[in-house]
């Protein structure tokens, strides 16, 4: 027999459907439209099961009270040893039974999802009243306290969400939208339809000079590459006769494994020079490395200086030039060129400045080999072909070829092709060549991490010791 009286009753059906139904319709009087989105969990860690990638993929419309009456919670917007946080808080009541009615029957079959049937700490919610995200930090469901013998509602306290490696793509525009920058953005700017070949004309070396005599450097040959070098060093070479012009050549630098500093790997020509009548000592002169030993060759008819026409555009390495005419009565020129990160010739040099040439030349570099082809789509997965690197589209600027992406897990090589993974539900198929990447996040208004280091040290003196101490 119950110890309680059966003519009282703490709370019939009729009467508990009469209080979830009032609450109801007083949250859809007075309570807001937010969008709550469960969090899908793709990658944890095995031993204390943290989540290390989510995904918002699923987004459901519910009414929303705010509980706030005298603006945000927190401690608002602080400046922190990361950078500028903002901390406001809100807390949400929603109905219990419109979640279990509305949301849970779509998610309780996905097993990304821990936790169906209540709203689940890590959860996220837009607040289109401040067209704010807010994460969900804890979930009370037992407030009120057991009204009738039932409960009704949830309360979720929430904080402004810091994005770091998730994935939100709810098809909802002004959500998405939202979010579109947030996190570390790297910027990737693809070739575009536009491309064209860079020109260049030269004459002879000899008519440099109104009388030409003498000989001009046409190679010089590395006998030793040395060691040591921190900055690259002078290419000396002897000067020409009172009359003629002294070659110049730069050393290309490279570095090998277990050795310190840098050795001289090419010595390439810039200006054959005119008016040697011997072969000129070649010297190689640096404040650090030291060992290296060149030698000049010399030859008639030699090329002269190279005279950049046109830089061409969407390059995505060093083009080839294509001499015309090639030399009848010597040997064949080669030439090096170099292109900047927006994919331009910005220079050229002499690997070999040929012989016999009987007249000038011009050289069009080998054309730009570009690939454009289809549009990124938000959220898609990208890949490159060379390094294999993926990374999530935040956004495709298809005029301007750029592309930004988060969430990469290696590095991007300029030159590959960039390729929407078309095997996967969303994927576009695009498909476009890489020039440059800029990993410095261009869109993040507190991304000044390399300004305040060089503020910094204009302040405090690290050259001859930690000032906080050594570990």
């Amino acid at each position: 027999m119950t110890p309680l009286n059966p003519f009282f009753l703490q709370g019939s059906s009729s009467e508990q459907r009469l209080v979830q139904d009032l609450i109801n319709e007083q949250l859809r009087m007075y309570g807001q439209d937010v969008v709550y989105m469960p969090r899908n969990i793709i990658a944890e860690k095995t031993i204390i099961k943290e989540a290390i990638l989510s995904k918002f993929d699923d987004s459901f419309r519910i009414e929303a009270y705010l509980s706030n009456f005298n603006g945000f919670g927190g401690q608002g917007d602080i400046l922190s040893k990361f950078g500028v946080r903002s901390t406001d808080e809100i807390t949400l009541i929603i109905s219990k039974e419109r979640y279990t009615d509305f949301i849970t029957p779509f998610i309780a079959s996905q097993k990304e999802i821990k936790l169906s049937s209540r709203p689940q700490e890590g959860d996220l919610i837009y607040f289109p009243l401040d067209n704010s995200l807010f994460e969900v930090k804890y979930v009370e469901g037992k407030s009120p306290f057991y009204q009738l013998n039932n409960l009704y509602v949830y309360e979720l306290r929430c904080e402004l969400f810091e994005y770091e490696d998730e994935i939100i793509d709810t098809s909802i525009n002004e959500v998405d939208e939202n979010i579109k920058d947030f996190g570390h953005i790297v910027t990737l700017q693809m070739i575009t339809d536009k491309v064209s070949a860079a020109t260049a004309t030269i004459n002879l070396s000899e008519n440099q000079i109104a009388s030409p005599f003498g000989k001009s450097v046409k190679k010089i040959d590395l006998i030793l590459d040395g060691t040591g070098y921190i900055d690259t060093p002078t290419v000396a070479i002897t000067t020409a006769s009172p009359s003629g012009i002294n070659a110049t050549a730069v050393a290309i630098m490279t570095s090998k494994y277990g050795q310190q500093g840098k050795s001289i790997e090419r010595i390439l020509i810039t200006n054959p020079g005119i008016g040697y009548t011997q072969i000129p000592e070649v010297r190689i002169i640096s404040s650090s490395g030291s060992g290296a030993i060149a030698t000049a060759i010399l030859g008639d008819k030699v090329l002269g200086p190279i005279g950049i026409v046109t830089s061409g555009f969407g390059y995505v390495s060093s083009p080839t030039a294509v001499i015309s005419p090639t030399s009848s009565t010597g040997d064949n020129a080669l030439i090096e060129s170099f292109i900047n990160s927006s994919g331009s010739v910005t220079s050229a040099s002499y690997v070999n400045a040929g012989s016999g040439y009987t007249s000038g030349l011009s050289i069009i570099f080998q054309n730009p080999i570009g690939v454009s082809t289809g549009s990124y789509l938000y959220n898609e997965v990208v890949r490159g072909l060379t390094s294999g690197t993926t990374a999530y589209v935040k956004d495709w600027n298809g005029p301007s070829r750029i592309l930004k992406v988060a969430i990469i897990d290696g590095n991007f090589i300029p030159g590959e092709t960039i390729v929407g993974v078309a095997t996967t539900a969303n994927g576009s198929g695009a498909s476009y060549k890489l020039i440059s990447v800029n990993k410095d996040n261009l869109y993040d208004l507190y991304a000044e991490n390399i300004q305040i280091e060089a503020e910094a040290d204009e302040i405090i003196d690290f050259s001859q010791s930690n000032p906080f101490g050594e570990f």
